[in-house]
């Protein structure tokens, strides 16, 4: 009864894991640019009882059972998707239509200023003291452009738009018009990035361990691989999760919670049971 209710128990524990997950979904199921994780499940390892050698009986049945210990939920996987377009009307928001390519972001580090990744491009002005202006992220951030330093320019633009290859244009009131390179990166190994916010994505510190480098995860498109951009203006990329598939995945999660829940039960009642007798 104690292994029972141990093995129920560890189930019990990544159950409520694959829960918060689920949850993380739902909660940003209107984030931009949110990209759903999935996490599936994997057995514990199991150990082998062998019949008595002394019996000689013969038997249909395998000479032992194997009981397992429960289950433990295995790493996240990110479903890379893109999600459907939402058109804005607004000059600032751009959306990406390729896989794994995001915007470059520049973010405070622990080391000083870090990039990080995001497809959510609802992109802001923020002014200067020197007459100029930044593009900024939602959170304060300024956009790189492909060299890896702020987009600023001078703050009498009067509009925007998009050339293919991912160029930024601002006009403004003298009617010229700045032709600016934003800086985007193509993740050729999402899952092995790690998830600072809802929509932002950062290196892992422990790249050496992984037996990879930058090189290995991250492509600049730089020069003719910008050709690759994929870029729609004064649109937004919606969040990929599948409201109907979270949904369900919940309520099968919330029935194995059940049914483990009551594994306990049964098994505290059968110890109790023999401790009566005892």
């Amino acid at each position: 009864m104690i292994r029972t209710m141990a093995t129920a128990t560890n189930t019990l524990s990544q159950l409520q894991n694959q829960i918060d997950v689920i949850g993380n979904n739902l909660a940003n199921s209107s984030t931009h640019g949110y990209k759903a994780s999935q996490a599936n499940f994997h057995e514990l390892l199991y150990q082998q009882f062998n019949n008595d050698k002394a019996d000689a009986a013969p038997r249909q049945s395998p000479t032992g059972i194997r009981y397992g210990a429960g289950a433990v939920l295995g790493a996240a996987q990110m479903n890379w998707k893109v999600g459907s377009l939402q058109m804005t009307g607004r000059e600032l928001d751009f959306a990406l239509t390729e896989p794994k390519q995001y915007f470059n972001i520049l973010a405070p580090g622990e080391g000083g200023e870090q990039t990080i990744y995001t497809r959510q491009g609802n992109f802001y002005i923020s002014p200067m003291d020197n007459g100029q202006v930044m593009l900024v992220t939602g959170d304060g951030y300024p956009v790189a452009d492909s060299a890896g330093l702020p987009i600023l320019f001078a703050d009498d633009a009067t509009g925007y738009s998009v050339r293919p290859g991912g160029i930024l244009e601002v006009r403004h009131t003298d009617g010229t018009v700045e032709a600016i390179e934003m800086g985007i990166t193509v993740m050729e190994r999402p899952n092995l990035m790690t998830r600072l916010s809802a929509a932002n994505f950062g290196l892992p510190e422990n790249l050496a361990d992984l037996g990879v480098t930058q090189q290995d995860v991250l492509t600049e498109l730089q020069g003719d691989a910008r050709n690759r951009i994929g870029m729609e203006n004064q649109a937004l990329e919606a969040s990929n999760v599948n409201m109907q598939k979270e949904m369900t995945d919940l309520i099968a999660v919330q029935r194995s919670y059940q049914f483990n829940a009551r594994a306990v039960t049964l098994a505290d009642q059968m110890l109790g049971l023999i401790n009566g007798i005892r």
